[in-house]
């Protein structure tokens, strides 16, 4: 039995809302399963994909993310850089917040001064997008200027996480907003209630700058349980549903009622070998020396692998072959660097001319719950290993445990997965593949490292012009990758099912916003 949308947080505004409906409106509501809740209202608190797509409803940034992560205007109309340091923002006339108050620079300096206070206690703030930023100022009501610490290319694919609130809430915490009260944003959706872990309600906001949505009122029912949302999307119980398992996805698509919309993501699932000791646990070659260590080795390795067999068997398509670490269309993309090969003939070759003729013995590691299908992955390339002469054990485990024990360097292969948060390619190659150390290489669990590498992306991270940028992003990207500092496997796909009359352009962030989901007319 459904839960009454009233039972749980409600504006006070909008309390009148379903009062007012009348069946026309109802015709024109918009019901959606999600795949996890949101745990905060407050757009500025917990940094996670559940709570970043929900606010991004409701709130706006000075900028927002298409759905390639590519930056587009929103609250500033546009932008220019006065020095390496110094950016001018033109804001958008004419904008009211869901409280019927104008929009002006003071909003915006308000908010990014909010971040702080908002983050308190937070398990994953949002202070790492603004702690670049030395100063907010004033220009006149339609003009802000933001000076940075130093130069700052990424500063506007940060300001696209900051959303932006009345400035009379620069003071008022998380808890108000997350008791109902003041959620209050410029999007094309108004709050109307949240009901935890079960749905939240949304009305259309008719002002909103971009055009009216499509939907009067949407409602986000949560099923976390992935059984209990396809069965939704089946009886119809819901127009929509996100995060659709690949092991229900080709029946969902055979059914005429229904049909799928799938996108490669912004998610790299790779693997990282042991590339720095001269001895390495669960990696040995006669002599007992680490093989990893080899860059022919690692190549070999790398060929041995089917790619689009995983994809086709295993992910049953939601997947896409990877060869770099940022998928088509991303700032940084290399179009140099070809497609995956699968050559296990030329991997034996390579193994032999590396000195390991008849292979040698890996146990390889990887998670049991933390990506689709890690573990049945897993095992694939165990045995694509071995065929090529790699005797290849495989040990699984869950998340909570491996992860942990990754970071200690207890295994010799690993697989992982990463996000492309920031919309480009230095988000992905600074933790990956940075020389580890206190300032960069965190999640570089193979201890990869070129100097040549880290000089290149050194200086991409502090180039403004993006042309130039995008150039150095795609050199360390062609020396990692010839280096074969880390081996991409795949980029995993998000799918959604939805009723045949539906649309919705996927996102390579996952993100599922109502406001880009159309009905055919």
């Amino acid at each position: 039995m459904r839960k009454s949308v009233l039972a749980g947080v409600l504006s006070p505004a909008l309390a009148t809302f379903f009062v007012l409906s009348s069946p026309s409106v109802q015709a024109a509501d918009l019901n959606i399963g999600l795949a996890a809740s949101t745990t905060s209202m407050d757009p500025q608190f917990y940094v996670g994909g559940a709570n970043s797509a929900m606010a991004r409803n409701i709130f706006d940034g000075l900028v927002n993310q298409d759905e390639k992560q590519h930056i587009t205007p929103a609250l500033a109309v546009s932008w220019k850089v006065i020095n390496d340091t110094t950016w001018e923002f033109a804001l958008r006339p004419g904008v009211k917040f869901h409280d019927g108050s104008d929009f002006t620079a003071k909003d915006v300096i308000a908010s990014v001064k909010r971040v702080a206070l908002a983050s308190k206690n937070s398990p994953s703030a949002y202070t790492p997008y603004v702690n670049d930023i030395a100063d907010v100022t004033e220009v006149n009501p339609l003009t802000v200027r933001i000076v940075t610490k130093a130069p700052t290319p990424l500063l506007l694919n940060n300001l696209s996480r900051v959303a932006i609130l009345p400035a009379r809430l620069e003071t008022v915490g998380s808890p108000t907003l997350n008791e109902g009260k003041d959620v209050i944003g410029t999007g094309p959706f108004k709050f109307v209630s949240w009901t935890p872990d079960d749905n939240v309600v949304l009305a259309r906001n008719d002002q909103y700058w971009g055009g009216k949505a499509q939907w009067d009122k949407v409602t986000l029912r949560v099923f976390k349980n992935p059984s209990a949302r396809v069965a939704a999307m089946r009886s119809g119980d819901v127009d929509m549903i996100e995060s659709v398992p690949t092991a229900d996805g080709r029946d969902l698509g055979k059914q005429t009622s229904l049909h799928l919309e799938s996108v490669a993501g912004n998610r790299i699932l790779y693997l990282h070998p042991d590339q720095d000791r001269d001895a390495s646990p669960f990696a040995k070659g006669p002599d007992g020396s680490n093989p990893l260590k080899k860059r022919e080795v690692r190549e070999a390795m790398s060929l041995a692998i089917n790619r689009q067999a995983i994809v086709d068997r295993i992910m049953d398509g939601q997947g896409v072959p990877a060869s770099q670490l940022v998928p088509k269309g991303y700032f940084g993309y290399t179009p140099s660097i070809a497609a995956p090969v699968y050559d296990p003939a030329k991997a034996r070759q390579l193994l032999a001319q590396a000195g390991y003729p008849d292979g040698f013995t890996l146990t390889f590691h990887a998670s049991n719950d933390r990506y689709p299908n890690d573990s049945k992955i897993a095992q694939a390339l165990g045995q694509m290993f071995s065929r090529v002469g790699i005797k290849t054990d495989v040990v699984t485990m869950p998340g909570s445990v491996y992860f942990s024990r990754a970071s200690k360097r207890d295994f010799s292969l690993i697989m992982g997965g990463a996000a492309i948060e920031t919309g480009e390619a230095s988000g992905v190659l600074g933790p990956l593949l940075e020389t580890f150390g206190p300032n960069g290489g965190q999640g570089n669990r193979g201890r990869y490292s070129n100097p040549e590498f880290d000089k290149t992306l050194a200086q991409a991270r502090e180039t403004l012009d993006d042309g130039q940028r995008e150039k150095l992003l795609q050199h360390a990207t062609e020396i990692a990758m010839k280096d074969e500092g880390t081996i991409p496997l795949l980029f995993l796909s998000y799918t959604w099912a939805m009723k045949t009359p539906y649309t919705y352009v996927g996102r390579s962030d996952g993100y599922t916003l109502p406001y880009f989901v159309h009905e055919k007319q």
